[in-house]
C-alpha cells in the first residue's frame, strides 16, 4: 500500500513538472511549495509514520523463553532437576492480525488524504498571492504610464501658459495629481515587498528572493464549464477513510473477545542417580505445552465494539456536514468567478470609453475649447477603471483556484499564457 500511495502523490506531482525549474510559471512555484513547505512535508511525514503502524500490529507477540535454575534439587526417579527451560508462543484468534492490519492501513490512508488536503490548502494560498501580486504588478504598471502622461499634461499646460492662453493653475494640478502618482507607486512596491516576502515564506525560500509574475491571463469563455462536484475533495476522503477504518476497528474488538492459544516446551535438564543403576538414567524431560486465554470478562470487548460504531457513525456525519460546507463554499466560489466576469466585462468597456472622451477632451484642449481640469478627472478616471480591471482579473483567478481546491482538482491552477 505505501507504493501505491507514493505512486499517487508522485503522479500529482508530475501535472506540476511540466514547466522549468527555473520557476517562470504559477506551476513551477507550485511544485516549489508542494517540496518545500514545512507544512507539507510534516504532514507527508506523519503518513510515512502511519505506514510504520501495520508492520507492528500485524507481527505475532514476541515468545516468552522462562529459564528456572533449582537452588534446591528436585529429586525424580530418573534423577535431579537442575534446571528447566520454558519456551511458549502465543497465538491470537484466526483474522485477528489481519484485521488489526486492516485498521492499521486505513488510519495510514486517512493520514495521507490529510497530506493532499494540507498540500491543496499551501497550493491554494500559493496560488491566491501569486495573483495578489499579479494585481500589484499591473497596478504598477498603470501607475508609471499614469505618472508619465501626467508629465506630458504638465508639459502641455506649460506651453499654453507660455503661449499665453493657459493658466498656471492646469500645472499646479497636473503637479497635484503627479505627486499622487508618485505615492501611489511607493505604496505599491511597499506592498509588493510585503507581499512577496508572504509568498517566499510559503515556498520556504529567502523572503526577498525574486518572483517572476507572468503579464497576461486566460479569460476562459463565458459558457466554460466548471466542476461542481466535490467528491474528490481530501477532507471527504479522509473521514470516509476514518470511518472504514473504526468500522473495522468494530471487528477487531470483536475478534481480540476470542481467546488466545498458545504452544509451548517445556524442557527439564535431569541430573543421574548415583545411589542405584536404573534405565534412562538421567534422561532430560521435555513437555509440549497448550495454553488458552480465557475472555470472561466481556464488559471491555463490548464496549469496545460499542466505541467503534459510535465513532464511525461520528466519522460520517462530520463527512455530511463537512460535504455540505464544501458545496456550499464551491456555490460561493462560482458566484465570485461570474461576478469577477462580468465586473471585468464592465471596466474593460469603462477603460474603452474613457479613453475615447480623454481623446475628445483632449483634442478641444489644444485648441482652447475645454476645461484642463475636466482633462485631469477623465484621466484619473481612467487610471480608477485601469485599476479595477486587474483587481477584476485577480478576482477572477483566486475564484477559479478556489474552484479546484473544492473539487480536489488542486494540480490543475495553470491559468496563464
Amino acid at each position: 500500500m505505501k507504493d501505491a500511495l507514493k505512486i499517487s502523490f508522485l503522479t500529482g506531482l508530475f501535472f506540476l513538472l511540466s514547466g522549468s525549474i527555473g520557476a517562470q510559471t504559477l506551476q513551477d512555484y507550485l511544485l516549489i511549495a508542494a517540496e518545500n513547505n514545512p507544512k507539507v512535508k510534516a504532514a507527508y511525514s506523519e503518513f510515512e509514520a502511519a505506514l510504520q503502524e501495520a508492520p507492528q500490529v500485524k507481527s505475532l507477540p514476541d515468545p516468552t523463553l522462562t529459564v528456572s535454575a533449582f537452588g534446591q534439587m528436585v529429586e525424580t526417579r530418573l534423577g535431579p532437576q537442575e534446571a528447566r527451560f520454558s519456551l511458549m508462543q502465543m497465538f491470537p484468534w484466526f483474522g485477528t492480525l489481519e484485521a488489526r492490519e486492516n485498521v492499521a492501513n486505513l488510519m495510514a490512508e486517512a493520514k495521507f488524504q490529510a497530506f493532499l488536503e494540507t498540500r491543496n490548502e499551501i497550493l491554494l494560498q500559493v496560488s491566491s498571492k501569486y495573483y495578489e501580486l499579479y494585481e500589484l504588478e499591473q497596478q504598477l504598471k498603470f501607475q508609471q504610464e499614469n505618472l508619465e502622461i501626467l508629465q506630458n499634461y504638465k508639459d502641455l499646460a506649460l506651453s499654453r501658459v507660455s503661449a499665453g492662453s493657459g493658466a498656471l493653475s492646469d500645472v499646479l494640478q497636473a503637479d497635484l495629481l503627479r505627486n499622487e502618482s508618485v505615492t501611489g507607486l511607493e505604496v505599491i512596491r511597499l506592498k509588493q515587498d510585503a507581499l512577496r516576502a508572504q509568498f517566499n515564506a510559503l515556498l520556504n525560500r529567502e523572503k526577498s528572493e525574486a518572483v517572476v509574475v507572468q503579464t497576461q491571463i486566460e479569460i476562459l469563455p463565458e459558457n466554460a464549464i466548471f466542476d461542481t462536484l466535490v467528491e474528490g475533495n481530501p477532507q471527504l476522503e479522509e473521514l470516509e477513510h476514518m470511518a472504514a477504518s473504526a468500522r473495522a476497528r468494530e471487528e477487531l474488538a470483536r475478534k481480540e473477545g476470542m481467546p488466545n492459544v498458545g504452544i509451548g516446551l517445556d524442557y527439564v535438564i535431569v541430573g543421574e542417580r548415583m545411589d542405584m543403576a536404573i534405565e534412562d538414567n538421567g534422561r532430560d524431560a521435555i513437555m509440549p505445552m497448550l495454553s488458552v486465554s480465557l475472555p470472561i470478562f466481556r464488559g471491555k470487548y463490548k464496549a469496545a465494539r460499542k466505541q467503534a460504531a459510535f465513532m464511525a457513525e461520528s466519522y460520517e456525519q462530520r463527512k455530511e456536514g463537512v460535504e455540505n460546507q464544501l458545496l456550499a463554499d464551491l456555490e460561493t466560489a462560482l458566484f465570485e468567478v461570474r461576478e469577477a466576469r462580468a465586473m471585468l466585462e464592465l471596466y474593460e468597456r469603462q477603460v474603452e470609453s474613457s479613453e475615447q472622451v480623454l481623446n475628445l477632451l483632449l483634442s478641444s484642449y489644444r485648441n482652447a475649447a475645454s476645461n484642463f481640469e475636466e482633462v485631469l478627472r477623465v484621466r484619473q478616471e481612467l487610471l480608477k477603471y485601469q485599476l479595477a480591471v486587474a483587481g477584476a482579473e485577480a478576482g477572477y483567478l483566486t475564484a477559479l483556484a478556489k474552484i479546484d481546491y473544492l473539487s480536489g482538482n488542486t494540480l490543475d491552477y495553470d491559468r496563464q499564457k
